[in-house]
């Protein structure tokens, strides 16, 4: 590597925290002009070390070298002034503030008596959209974009103060696949001004599309530099976890047995349309779509999180009278819902809290909790699920988002459940948890579960169904046996400009 290409030089970073050795001589160098992937399990030291390079902690020993000096961060604005930004995966924009006060916060040019200079704030905002090639009133409060368009307000920001290192941590997380495209446009144009760019990301099929080379760490630990066009998904998996995995995705189905669930002419509102499917027991039932297709309301219809105008559900050839999440549970219905945070994990309560939580009646005694009842359901799912933890008594938020995961899946396994929907199971999840969690789903499965998986990633629906819905405005405009499915295929049904598997009947119907 020629000594004038080198933007950042991170040498023998290393971080300890109370009770844990986050980074141990870890080693980073970021090339001007490169889109550089920086993967590893959760709990691998990925975001301890951007922290260090974004100035949020100080390494306990190490050097970082930018444009050859020496360079010692004290706080995210050190390293703002220095030329670093990182745009974190929970945006930080200010929704009722416009898109110039995003871009320049604490920054607004003002005059004499300190009254912000509207005019050149606005001026100076629609200069770093141009660059960007966005097509947004600086004026406009960013409430009103789209997360795309907030996800580039926040590049935008980090434009805005001479960045030479751009540090992005799951930027595509929330984005449709038409948005993550134009993202790659963008970064591909910063590349080519000499920005350097660290990408952070559990997704390999984006990493191999998008990077030059790739950065693995595991248990805080440097494993090695590898030039991405130079390897293999498999090779970097094997760097990640430590050993191959055969199969990112388990066998599917040999045999499906009798119908489960049957939906009939669900209908969420008087002028929606109405849906029907059925779900057979061992089965996979994969559901795609663009976001905003209709697949989580669907979803969440069918357990009782929101109301229906007509429909009938069946379970068994039964009709069910659901009319909360309550009677859902109480029939053998689960559901894990997307955004684990907010809708699926009780954060600041122990795991045992959180596995119990959907299955009280099972841990208690004569209308009281009994703990001895608590500890051993918990510790059958800690163990079953390989949840890595010091205690079943802490706190979700100190768990990785992998181990996270795998709580909120032992709090359904811990109902016994009939029906499973898991709405994207391994969002945000490295792959090592990722393969452990399709396994486990194939498991359920292969028990007799019903299982409906709704998920953005085409590989992973396809890798996982038996069968595949696939969504467009609210309607189930296709069905695909997965032995037939493609990413092409799925994403014309998706998009709307493919008719052709309207009516095709599955052979499992």
């Amino acid at each position: 590597m020629a000594e004038q290409q080198v933007l950042l030089e991170a040498q023998g970073i290393t971080k300890q925290f109370p009770g844990t050795l986050a980074l141990d001589n870890v080693h980073l160098t970021v090339e001007r002009g490169e889109i550089h992937a920086v993967m590893g399990e959760n709990g691998a030291g990925k975001s301890t070390l951007m922290k260090v390079l974004s100035g949020v902690h100080q390494p306990d020993a190490g050097t970082i070298i930018l444009e050859g000096r020496h360079i010692a961060p004290g706080n995210p604005r050190d390293a703002l002034m220095l030329g670093i930004s990182i745009v974190h995966q929970e945006l930080s924009v200010v929704p009722a503030l416009t898109v110039a006060e995003n871009i320049y916060p604490g920054r607004l040019p003002v005059n004499a008596l300190g009254m912000v200079r509207y005019g050149e704030l606005f001026n100076r905002a629609a200069d770093v959209l141009q660059t960007l090639d966005m097509n947004v009133d600086v004026r406009d409060p960013v409430s009103e974009l789209s997360i795309a368009n907030q996800q580039l307000v926040e590049i935008a920001k980090a434009l805005s103060s001479n960045c030479k290192l751009l540090i992005l941590d799951e930027p595509t997380s929330a984005l449709t696949e038409r948005e993550v495209e134009i993202l790659f446009a963008l970064l591909r144009k910063l590349t080519a001004t000499g920005v350097g760019i660290v990408y952070i990301s559990h997704k390999l099929d984006e990493v191999f599309k998008l990077t030059n080379r790739i950065t693995v760490l595991r248990d805080g630990k440097y494993i090695g530099t590898v030039n991405t066009p130079e390897t293999t998904p498999a090779d970097v998996v094997r760097m990640m976890v430590g050993r191959p995995l055969e199969a990112l995705y388990p066998p599917k189905a040999k045999q499906i047995d009798a119908p489960i669930l049957e939906v009939q002419s669900l209908q969420l509102t008087p002028h929606s349309p109405a849906n029907s499917f059925t779900l057979h027991k061992g089965e996979v039932l994969g559901i795609a779509g663009l976001i905003g297709s209709g697949r989580t309301e669907m979803a969440r219809a069918i357990f009782g999180a929101d109301a229906k105008h007509t429909g009938t559900i069946s379970l068994n050839g039964h009709v069910l009278s659901i009319h909360s999440p309550t009677d859902a549970i109480r029939l053998g219905i689960g559901y894990l819902p997307e955004d684990r945070k907010a809708a699926g994990l009780f954060l600041s309560m122990a795991i045992t809290t959180n596995v119990e939580a959907a299955s009280l009646p099972e841990v208690t005694s004569g209308g009281f909790l009994n703990s001895s009842k608590e500890r051993l359901l918990a510790e059958k799912y800690v163990r079953q699920l390989d949840i890595s933890t010091p205690s079943i008594e802490q706190e979700v938020r100190r768990l990785s988002g992998g181990n996270q995961q795998k709580t909120l899946v032992a709090k359904w396994l811990a109902i016994q459940p009939k029906v499973l929907i898991v709405d994207e199971p391994t969002r945000g999840v490295d792959v090592g948890a990722k393969s452990e969690i399709h396994h486990l789903l194939r498991t359920l499965a292969e028990q007799g579960v019903g299982v409906i998986m709704i998920s953005s990633e085409l590989p992973e629906v396809i890798g996982m169904s038996d069968r595949i819905l696939v969504m467009h405005e609210g309607a189930i405009a296709g069905e695909v046996l997965a032995a037939e499915a493609t990413e092409e295929t799925i994403i014309r049904i998706a998009s709307g400009q493919d008719n052709t598997h309207k009516r095709k009947a599955s052979a499992l119907e």
